[in-house]
């Protein structure tokens, strides 16, 4: 049976490469049996994605991260102590990317023409999945490693084409998750950076996940390019920080944005509870992510503001996934569930690439 093209917006790819030491060219089976002693993350031995079971789930577009943040004296939030070992983290991961390229085993996507071409390869069914080079579009998540607003050019030549200001907790530019207040001075000259770069061939898009309420309207009003949520699910259903209210989906929607579930069992259900909480004995599954998008669509009044960034490798595994998911593969199972939930073809194609793709196409024409 012929598997529907997806596009993920969300995966921390270069992170799990560099510091978790993954090689991501394995088999998922490999990486987990080489990490099963390991005690250092509570996710070891538990992984859901490498490049195979992308390949194997059809996801064949990916936005993929660099992510280092910076740790100021006194957070316990885990972080390198200046930005300029958070931007060598990041160079490094971007190194990975590289080589990745040279294997053939990924291409960077930075432009309309990259991204046609690359939706024919894939669309191409004389050609083996397996053989295929997983595209990756770069986002920069959380700006802590620009040493300052003009490293964002420098980024902007490597082929960086989105960025979110903040992570977790405090942020050079911007608070970020499990935080509160407005963007920092900061945060505000890389806006006006971004917006010097508008309708170049380095416009950039901001993701507007992991702002506070306060930097969200902020950004929101000063940023004069596209911007989308690349993984964030409905406050109405999960009530906490993280997740976006009714008003921020309703002013997402009046910028053309698409909004991207992820696959966290926290931000899925309220109930769970980080290196608590078993997804099994809970019973979450995947098909409670319907759940959030059924939400934002009645908001919308169409299915074309919703798909996902699953953030599958986000500092979790199959520990906190739902327990019907064992590998990024998975996400076909959308297929049926929305089929179930009364969604159209059209629908479920929206879903799983062609809002991600119009984006796209608007964003760069």
């Amino acid at each position: 049976m012929n598997k529907r093209f997806i596009i993920d917006a969300h995966l921390d790819l270069a992170m799990n490469a560099i510091e978790w030491n993954r090689d991501l060219r394995q088999p998922l089976q490999h990486i987990r049996e080489r990490e099963m002693h390991m005690p250092d993350k509570s996710d070891r031995g538990r992984g859901t994605v490498c490049l195979p079971e992308l390949r194997n789930g059809q996801i064949g577009l990916v936005v993929a991260t660099q992510l280092a943040r910076y740790q100021p004296s006194g957070s316990t939030l885990p972080g390198w102590h200046s930005p300029q070992q958070a931007w060598a983290m990041t160079q490094a991961q971007l190194t990975w990317y590289r080589e990745m390229e040279k294997l053939g085993e990924m291409v960077q996507i930075t432009n309309l023409t990259q991204l046609n071409a690359h939706l024919d390869l894939w669309n191409n069914d004389q050609k083996d999945s397996a053989s295929k080079p997983v595209g990756y579009i770069l986002n920069l998540e959380g700006a802590d490693s620009l040493v300052d607003p003009g490293y964002l050019h420098i980024a902007c030549e490597y082929g960086l084409r989105a960025i979110g200001l903040s992570h977790f907790g405090p942020g050079r530019y911007a608070p970020g998750t499990r935080m509160e207040g407005p963007l920092t001075k900061m945060g505000e000259n890389l806006i006006e950076e971004m917006n010097s770069l508008v309708g170049t061939s380095h416009q950039l898009i901001l993701d507007m996940t992991h702002l506070t309420d306060a930097g969200f309207y902020q950004a929101y009003d000063l940023y004069e390019g596209p911007i989308w949520s690349s993984h964030h699910n409905v406050r109405a259903i999960v009530p906490n920080q993280r997740q976006i209210n009714d008003e921020q989906i309703k002013l997402l929607i009046e910028r053309g944005s698409v909004i991207g579930a992820m696959l966290d069992c926290w931000a899925m259900d309220l109930r769970f509870i980080n290196k608590v909480s078993d997804p099994w004995q809970l019973n979450i599954r995947i098909e409670q992510i319907i759940d959030h998008w059924d939400h934002i669509c009645q908001i919308a009044g169409n299915s074309e503001h919703v798909a996902i960034g699953s953030d599958l490798d986000g500092i979790f595994g199959t520990e906190q996934s739902p327990h019907d998911l064992n590998s990024i593969a998975d996400l076909q199972k959308f297929e049926s569930l929305l089929q179930n939930r009364g969604y159209s073809d059209t629908d479920i194609d929206n879903i799983f690439y062609k809002n991600w793709l119009r984006f796209l196409q608007k964003a760069w024409s």
